[in-house]
């Protein structure tokens, strides 16, 4: 028993440790104070991505919406945003270009330090951290490699296009921009108004040099030979448009020979494709949709010029002489790199906004830190607690390891002697004259023989050590003490009427010494019962005057403040509800039991009593 109530009492303190605890989690997370998050797996295999080989560091592309993400458990402005490495431990780089939490959209872009070919690259977004220290983590600028001279996401609405690499290469007019694009807000183009990229050292061209220029292009009808881009110095010039539909990448050189990439399948008109040409080793070679569409045995030239999108000016004219030569239809996701990006680099990009885009990346369940309780209504509860609330959770789970305790050991303790009262009074039942024979050893050998029939060895042990065989093994000593002195002095006598009343009072104060010992620590569920809600309230009340101090020195009335704040005041309440309901329960099962006991032995002392005046009267 005493076994027994060591390992209940260990389980039950360890439980209550893994309740203040539970904020802790037994598994690997990047940082507690962030209770939410995702796997984003990128699949490179031949099931999703396909890719030959290595990319090296590359940004890729989020897509969050309603139906992959609970928006409602971020911050409103996205600010508690973190993407960590399969490791849990490392950062990545990021930033969101677009963030709506009303209409449940978001693109975040987030640069991986290489994906691997035929391999799965794992990492996580945390999220749902709405304290102070969940602020605005983006690096727009490190989402990028050095090899990224200029990143137009035309995400601007009325203002020139901001470049979101390094290099500050903004656009020197605004164009205008479209929603619903390829990839958010989009620029569109109507063959007329052209938009200027200045002159800027990230984007000067050695003669023969590396460069890779890519985006996504929609036609809104086939035109004749529409520049989609262009770069002008002197005679030289290279261009990159679709003639009819059919991409191409056309070179000028300073002796004004022109060479065009072969034609191909023309792209249909009103759907998005992805567009990119790279330059290296005196080779250009086009890429659509990912995959290798025509080759240019061109170098590339040198340049340190401007450069037009959509239209094609001459140099030193405005950017509205487009003229007819001009791209209609909308550009998304301009990249222009320092380095001639690989084929499977280019794949990834394409990959990302294809049909096989949600092959290549998805999304897993919601996790959370340790269980349910931190995610949804209670995760907004416990994060909003107090200090004196957890102080007061942390005492009431104390008095409920107690109260349980208590109850676990006494209910079995009950059970323990009211099995072993039960067999007590059996063989009680089969004596005869001499109340004495169920404790005398050698006088009650046959007696013990033919109880060993009836009872085995255990339930012996467990009769030993009921409460009935306790009270009368204290009235069989007295009887043995007076009969002995009767024996000495010669005499054989029985037992006077003082002597029973003496007996009487002897096992009276057995009934109370046991029903004493059946009482014990049945207290503290009283205390448990009575000042568990008067805790819980405590708490409550602490937290409600501090919430609304915090609103008065806020000096305005928000509720999304004060809900949470008295929520969680609310949760002490709970808790002292939660040890008093059980403990009151247990209580008024334990006194009915204790009850039924007391009364046996009360039953039993008047039995005892009244067979000894019958076997023992003088």
């Amino acid at each position: 028993m005493k076994r027994i109530k060591r390992t209940l009492l260990k389980g039950l303190l360890t439980g209550a440790l893994a309740i203040l605890a539970m904020n802790g989690t037994a598994r690997a997370w990047w940082n507690d104070e962030w209770p939410m998050r995702k796997k984003v797996t990128l699949d490179a295999s031949e099931k999703g991505a396909a890719l030959a080989d290595s990319t090296g560091a590359t940004p890729v592309l989020i897509r969050l919406h309603d139906g992959n993400f609970k928006f409602d458990a971020a911050k409103e402005d996205g600010s508690d945003l973190r993407f960590v490495a399969a490791d849990d431990k490392t950062p990545l780089p990021y930033h969101i270009e677009k963030w709506d939490p009303l209409m449940g959209e978001a693109f975040v872009w987030v640069k991986l330090p290489d994906v691997k070919p035929g391999a799965q690259t794992v990492f996580w977004i945390y999220y749902g951290n709405s304290g102070p220290k969940a602020v605005r983590a983006e690096d727009t600028k490190g989402t990028y490699d050095a090899d990224t001279a200029l990143i137009y996401h035309f995400a601007e609405h009325g203002t020139p296009a901001m470049d979101s690499s390094a290099s500050g290469a903004n656009a020197e007019n605004a164009g205008t921009a479209v929603d619903g694009s390829m990839i958010g807000t989009g620029l569109k183009l109507d063959g007329k108004v052209a938009l200027t990229i200045p002159t800027a050292p990230s984007l000067f061209w050695t003669e023969g040099g590396a460069m890779t220029w890519s985006a996504w292009i929609k036609l809104v009808t086939p035109q004749p030979n529409a520049v989609i881009y262009i770069r002008r110095e002197g005679r030289k010039a290279l261009t990159i448009g679709a003639d009819n539909g059919v991409p191409y990448v056309e070179v000028t050189t300073a002796g004004g020979s022109t060479q065009r990439s072969p034609a191909g399948a023309a792209i249909a008109p009103n759907s998005w494709h992805h567009l990119a040409v790279a330059a290296v080793n005196g080779k250009m070679t086009v890429y659509l949709d990912g995959s290798e569409y025509a080759a240019l045995a061109v170098p590339l030239p040198g340049m340190n010029s401007a450069a037009m999108i959509g239209g094609d000016a001459e140099a030193g004219s405005s950017a509205e002489a487009a003229g007819d030569a001009g791209f209609k239809g909308e550009l998304d996701e301009l990249t222009i790199s320092k380095t001639a990006r690989s084929a499977s680099y280019l794949k990834l990009a394409a990959a990302q906004g294809g049909d096989k885009a949600a092959a290549v990346l998805a999304l897993g369940e919601e996790e959370g830190t340790s269980s349910w309780l931190s995610t949804g209504y209670f995760g907004v509860i416990i994060k909003n607690l107090s200090a004196d609330g957890w102080a007061v959770i942390g005492i009431l789970a104390v008095m409920a390891c107690i109260s349980w305790y208590v109850m676990v050991t006494k209910v079995s303790y009950l059970n323990a002697i009211g099995a072993g009262n039960e067999l007590f009074l059996k063989e009680w039942k089969h004596i005869a004259s001499d109340l004495t024979v169920l404790d005398d050893r050698e006088a009650e050998a046959g007696m013990i023989k033919t109880m060993e029939s009836r009872v085995d060895k255990a339930g012996q042990r467990s009769m030993r050590r009921a409460p009935l065989y306790r009270i009368y093994h204290l009235g069989v000593e007295e009887i043995r003490h007076r009969m002995a002195a009767d024996q000495c002095s010669g005499e054989r006598k029985g037992l006077a009427g003082r002597s029973i009343q003496a007996i009487r009072a002897t096992l009276d104060g057995g009934l109370v010494r046991e029903t004493q010992r059946i009482n014990s620590k049945i207290v503290l569920l009283t205390i448990c019962i009575s000042g568990g809600p008067f805790l819980g309230l405590l708490g409550t009340v602490v937290g409600v005057m501090i919430t609304f101090a915090a609103v008065a020195a806020a000096g305005e009335v928000n509720v999304n403040a004060i809900a949470p704040g008295i929520a969680a005041a609310l949760l002490a309440t709970v808790a002292g509800l939660s040890v008093a309901i059980p403990s009151l329960f247990g209580y008024n099962y334990i006194l009915t039991r204790v009850k039924e006991t007391t009364s046996d032995m009360h039953v039993f002392i008047d039995e005892f009593v009244t067979r000894m005046a019958e076997f023992y009267r003088e």
